[in-house]
C-alpha cells in the first residue's frame, strides 16, 4: 500500500487530496489548490469558442484546448513559447511533489466594505480565469460556472479516506481544538467521532440528539466504509441524477442533458453496463501490468547478482594482473600502475552502470506497483459514475506503464565479464608499448572547458542542464576518428515539450545555437512527437516518435562505414542519419533550461548492429 501513496497526493500542495476535482486532461487537483493557481486572462485572449468546463469537454473539444496551451509548436519542429498575455513571465515554482506550477497572478480587487459575503460562500472567481494543469501543462479558460464545472472525484476521495484510516493508529475526536483525544463514540446520524468531554459538550443526550445512535469508534469506521454510495448529480443540472453514459464524450450524463444539452445526438448507454464494462477492461489491463511487475522483480534480482559477480571478477582479474606485472622487470612495474588504473576504471564503471540501472528499475517498479494498488482500490468502489469518470484515464495509464516495460527495459546494460586480455609475450625492449589487446568501449564525460557558459554540470560532468531558454551546446571531452563507438543519453527532466538536439560536432562548432544549425555539426533534434536530422540548417527525414522524461537516446558512430545512426529507447529512429563522415568528431548535444540529460558511455555496440572492418581503438584525445 505504501507505493500507492504518491497516487493519492495533490501535485500542487503535495498533501493528500482534499475535495479533488477532475480536469479535462484526466488529472486531479484539490479544489482549493485549483483556486490558488488560477490565472486571469485579458478579454482578447479568451475566445468564446475555446471556453470549456470539466464535464462538457469531449475528446474532440480537447483538441481545441491544445491551441490554448502555454506551449505551441510549428510543423517545422521548432518550439515557441506563446499563450496568454497575462501568463507569468517569472520562473515557475515547484510544489512539494516536485511538479512545476505557475504562481497565481490574478490581481486582488480592492475590498468593498459595503458588501458583506454570505456565510460559507467562496470568493468569486475572476472573469476569464484560466487554469493550467500542473502535470501536463495543458490550459483552458473557465466558463461562467468556474470550478463548479469540473466533476468531483469521489472515488479518489474514498480511496484517500480508506488509506488514511488504514494508517491511523487510533481514531481521534473530530471536535478537539488542540491535540485531539482518542474518540470514545461515533454518532451515526452526525457522522462525527467524539471524545467524552466533546460528546458531553456538543452532543448532549437530550432533545433531538437523544434519538441519535452512538456506537464504538471501530464500529463507526466499519459503518462508514459499508454505507451506501451517494447518488451522483449532474454538474450541468444539479437536481438531476447521473443515469446514462455518453460514449462520444466519455462522461456520465443525466436525462436532461440528453433532452436539452449537446449530448442529445450522441450515443448513450446504461450507466451500470458501462461501469461493469470498464471495470472488466481495467482488470484485464492490470493483468498484463502485473506480469511486467513480476518480471521486473526477477530482473532486479538478476542485477543485484551481477553486482556481486562484477565485484568477484574484478578482484580476480586484478590479482591476475598484479601477478603478471610483478613477474616482469622494473620497466614492466612502471607500466603496471597504468594498467591497474584502467582495470579499476572498468570495474567502477561496470558497477556504476549496473547500480544506476538498479536505481532506475527500482523507481519504475515502485511507480508501477503504486499504480496497480491504486487501480485495485478504485475497482473496489461501487460508485458507477465516479468510477467511469476516471476509468478511461486509468486504463490508458496502465497500458502506457506496461509499454514502458517494453523491449530492452529488462535487459542489463552491462555484462559482468571483463573484456581485457593481457599479453605477456612481448620482449622487454617493447614493454613501453604494452597495452590491453582488446578495449571494446571508450569512456568520456561532458567537457566544461569547451561548453557554453550557460551549461550547468553535475554528477562528475556526466549530467548537464542549462539556465537559458535558448539552445546551448556542450561537447564530450574525447574525440573519435576511427572505430565504432556507441553512447547514450537519458532524459532526466523534460518540461514544456522542448526539442534538444543530439549528435556529433567539430571542435569549432557554434555553441549558442541549436546543434546542426551550422556546417560543423550533424544532429537529430526531437520533441515529444517526432524528430528531424539536421546539418548546416537543412532539415531532413521527419520521423514519428518523440521523447519524454526517462527516454534514452543512443548514438552509433561507425567510421568503418562512415555513418551515424540514432536510436530512441533501443529502437533505431529513422534511416541512417548521415553518411560519408571523415575526420575528427566530438559527441555533442544542445539543450535549454527545460531539459536535463545524463551521459552513459563505455557501452557495447547494440545487438542489432553488425559493424564493418572497424578499428576499436578509434578515440583521439
Amino acid at each position: 500500500m505504501d507505493e500507492m501513496e504518491e497516487e493519492l497526493k495533490c501535485p500542487v500542495c503535495g498533501s493528500f487530496f482534499r475535495e479533488p476535482i477532475i480536469l479535462p486532461c484526466s488529472h486531479n487537483i484539490c479544489q482549493a489548490c485549483a483556486r490558488n493557481i488560477l490565472v486571469q486572462t485579458p478579454d482578447a485572449e479568451s475566445p468564446q469558442s475555446s471556453r470549456a468546463s470539466g464535464s462538457g469537454v469531449s475528446d474532440y473539444d480537447y483538441l481545441d484546448l491544445d491551441k490554448m496551451s502555454l506551449y505551441s509548436e510549428a510543423d517545422s519542429g521548432y518550439g515557441s513559447y506563446g499563450g496568454f498575455v497575462s501568463a507569468p513571465t517569472t520562473p515557475c515554482q515547484k510544489s512539494p511533489n516536485g511538479v512545476r506550477v505557475f504562481p497565481p497572478t490574478v490581481p486582488q480587487p480592492p475590498p468593498q466594505h459595503h458588501l458583506l459575503p454570505q456565510p460559507g460562500s467562496l470568493p468569486q472567481i475572476p472573469r476569464n480565469s484560466c487554469i493550467t494543469c500542473p502535470q501536463c501543462h495543458r490550459s483552458l479558460i473557465l466558463d461562467e460556472r468556474g470550478l463548479r464545472g469540473f466533476p468531483k472525484n469521489r472515488v479518489l476521495e474514498g480511496v484517500v479516506d480508506r488509506y488514511q484510516q488504514s494508517k491511523a493508529a487510533a481514531l481521534k475526536c473530530q471536535l478537539c481544538e488542540k491535540s485531539p483525544k482518542e474518540a470514545s463514540v461515533m454518532c451515526e446520524q452526525c457522522d462525527v467521532f467524539y471524545c467524552d468531554p466533546c460528546r458531553l459538550r456538543c452532543h448532549p443526550p437530550r432533545g433531538p440528539l437523544a434519538k441519535h445512535r452512538l456506537v464504538p469508534p471501530a464500529q463507526g469506521r466499519i459503518s462508514r466504509r459499508t454505507s451506501p454510495r451517494k447518488i451522483s448529480t449532474c454538474t450541468e443540472h444539479e437536481l438531476e441524477n447521473l443515469s446514462m453514459y455518453c460514449v462520444q464524450c466519455k462522461t456520465p450524463v443525466c436525462y436532461q442533458c440528453l433532452e436539452e444539452g449537446k449530448h442529445g445526438t450522441h450515443e448513450v448507454k446504461a450507466l451500470g453496463a458501462m461501469w461493469k464494462l470498464h471495470k472488466g477492461q481495467l482488470s484485464q489491463a492490470l493483468t498484463g501490468l502485473s506480469d511486467r511487475a513480476s518480471e521486473a522483480k526477477e530482473f532486479l534480482v538478476q542485477l543485484r547478482n551481477m553486482v556481486q559477480h562484477i565485484q568477484e571478477n574484478g578482484v580476480e582479474f586484478e590479482a591476475c594482473l598484479v601477478a603478471q606485472c610483478d613477474a616482469l622487470i622494473d620497466a614492466l612495474n612502471r607500466r603496471k600502475a597504468q594498467l591497474l588504473s584502467r582495470v579499476n576504471k572498468e570495474h567502477e564503471h561496470k558497477l556504476k552502470v549496473v547500480r544506476d540501472q538498479i536505481s532506475h528499475c527500482t523507481v519504475k517498479l515502485r511507480q508501477t506497483t503504486g499504480l496497480m494498488e491504486y487501480c485495485l482500490e478504485v475497482i473496489k468502489e461501487n460508485d458507477p459514475s465516479g468510477f467511469l469518470q476516471i476509468s478511461d484515464a486509468l486504463i490508458r495509464r496502465v497500458h502506457m506503464t506496461e509499454s514502458q516495460w517494453g523491449k530492452g527495459t529488462l535487459t542489463p546494460r552491462m555484462n559482468s565479464d571483463f573484456d581485457l586480455t593481457l599479453d605477456s609475450g612481448p620482449l622487454l625492449q617493447t614493454i613501453h608499448q604494452l597495452d590491453f589487446v582488446q578495449l571494446k568501449v571508450a569512456w568520456f564525460t561532458f567537457d566544461p572547458a569547451s561548453a557554453h557558459p550557460d551549461i550547468i554540470f553535475s554528477n562528475d560532468n556526466l549530467t548537464v542542464s542549462c539556465n537559458s531558454y535558448d539552445d546551448r551546446v556542450v561537447m564530450g571531452n574525447s574525440a573519435f576518428s576511427r572505430g565504432v563507438h556507441y553512447w547514450e543519453m537519458t532524459i532526466d527532466r523534460y518540461d514544456n515539450h522542448p526539442d534538444p538536439a543530439f549528435g556529433i560536432a567539430r571542435g569549432d562548432v557554434l555553441k549558442d545555437v541549436m546543434l546542426g544549425k551550422d556546417d560543423k555539426a550533424w544532429a537529430m533534434y526531437v520533441d515529444n512527437n517526432r524528430s528531424w536530422f539536421m546539418h548546416n540548417n537543412s532539415h531532413t527525414n521527419r520521423t514519428d516518435g518523440g521523447i519524454s522524461k526517462g527516454a534514452t537516446i543512443g548514438m552509433l558512430l561507425d567510421f568503418s562505414r562512415r555513418i551515424l545512426i540514432f536510436l530512441i529507447n533501443d529502437e533505431q529512429q529513422g534511416p541512417v542519419a548521415f553518411e560519408g563522415l571523415e575526420g575528427v568528431y566530438y559527441p555533442a548535444i544542445s539543450l535549454n533550461r527545460n531539459v536535463q540529460v545524463t551521459l552513459h558511455t563505455g557501452l557495447p555496440i547494440p545487438d542489432f548492429y553488425t559493424p564493418g572492418d572497424a578499428d576499436p581503438n578509434g578515440s583521439v584525445c
